[in-house]
């Protein structure tokens, strides 16, 4: 099976950085600073150990190793250096050390790029990922704004816009019964493989970022403002364009691609790759049953029906193969629709994918690097690794 790693990713996706490089530190200020651990630790008593965690706060790079959980407010403030702000985080328990995200900064160069603003970050990130978070202007909070993660699908997207605004969550399905009266142009209405577009399906063209509400909103005023800001997504990308003419398929094909790769997919690095193999399942003659046999469209089919996506082995055959079912297993071809609202980075990925002999991929470590084959052989030894490194699959 591919991308065996469950359970799905609907959300989250960062960006970029602050703050230039500092010159390395020389011996001097490291034995300083173990002198002063030293005595820190002989003169406290005690009560050293509060004193030393909030030294070794400041100048240790103790760091989480993980995405974090929940959500905090953090703001940046005008003239906050990366210091500042890396106290805020602290203070707010987003990470572990003051150290860690100044060092962050310093290797990132485009780690300028913060702005002056409030934004939803998670406690206990690696700071590195904070700092991604803090570059990422999705993730800048907006009172009375609504944002829309990468991965997530209409029914989050309809969720959050009636939280937000009291509209009834029916209101949002009645409002994207037809897409192209939202402003979908005609050249996303129809595929080059035979099947038909459901121009009642708004799946894939909420696009990712944060919407600041309009006074007394509608549902269709709010869903005409994400299909106008993936519009112009799309223009920028010029992603119809290279779909047609470099991968020879509709745009709404390579879209469909992409929504199923930023599920599946957990780096940027693997964006590509993954949308190539599943080109190589559908639209080749090497793959036999030219289906995309995956996990993750049928998991979105039981989300359609109100269920809870499970992982591969709690899957029924009944859920994987019923014929009921127009996202189950064997379905030949591209899905017939999205499974989730792309953000830019798989929207690229789906476009430039490199051509690859591979057939195959899963995750393998904790970090979410992808390991990819050209047979099934090849496919089950990328598993052994996966198990080797804890990954549940097996």
């Amino acid at each position: 099976m591919i991308g065996e790693m469950e359970d799905l990713k609907y959300e989250g996706n960062p960006d970029p950085g602050r703050w230039r490089h500092r010159k390395k530190e020389g011996k001097g200020r490291s034995v300083v600073a173990l002198v002063l651990v030293l005595l820190l630790l002989g003169g406290l008593g005690a009560g050293g150990w509060y004193g030393y965690d909030r030294f070794a706060g400041r100048f240790l790079a103790a760091d989480y190793g993980g995405p974090g959980s929940g959500e905090v407010i953090v703001e940046v403030k005008k003239g906050d250096s990366a210091a500042a702000i890396a106290q805020t985080l602290l203070d707010k328990g987003v990470v572990k050390s003051t150290k860690a995200f100044v060092n962050a900064a310093n290797e990132n160069s485009d780690s300028t790029g913060i702005q002056v603003g409030s934004y939803k970050l998670r406690k206990e990130m690696k700071a590195s990922d904070a700092l991604l978070m803090l570059l990422d202007l999705k993730n800048k909070y907006v009172e009375g704004a609504v944002t829309i993660r990468e991965g997530w699908t209409k029914m989050q997207a309809f969720e959050a816009f009636s939280k937000e605004t009291g509209i009834k969550y029916a209101e949002f399905e009645k409002a994207a019964a037809d897409i192209s009266k939202l402003g979908v142009s005609p050249i996303w209405l129809k595929r080059t493989d035979g099947k038909k577009v459901d121009k009642s399906n708004i799946e894939g063209f909420l696009y990712p970022a944060t919407y600041e509400m309009p006074e007394n909103p509608t549902a269709t005023a709010i869903l005409k403002l994400a299909i106008g800001k993936f519009n112009a997504e799309m223009d920028k990308l010029n992603f119809a364009e290279t779909a047609q003419t470099k991968l020879k398929i509709s745009p709404y094909e390579a879209l469909v691609a992409a929504s199923i790769t930023q599920v599946e997919a957990l780096l940027p690095e693997d964006m590509g790759p993954v949308s190539r193999v599943l080109y190589n399942r559908v639209y080749t003659d090497d793959f036999p049953c030219g289906c995309l046999q995956l996990d993750s469209t049928v998991n979105y089919w039981l989300r359609l029906q109100g269920k809870e996506g499970k992982s591969s082995e709690k899957l029924t055959v009944d859920e994987l193969h019923g014929e009921e079912n127009p996202y189950r297993y064997n379905v030949p071809g591209m899905s017939i629709g999205p499974i989730s609202n792309p953000g830019e980075i798989a929207l690229k990925g789906a476009i430039e994918a490199e051509k690859s002999p591979y057939f195959f991929f899963v995750t393998i470590d904790a970090k979410g690097k992808m390991a990819y084959g050209k047979t099934f052989d090849e496919h089950n030894a990328n598993i052994q690794v996966a198990c080797k490194n804890g990954i549940p699959i097996c």
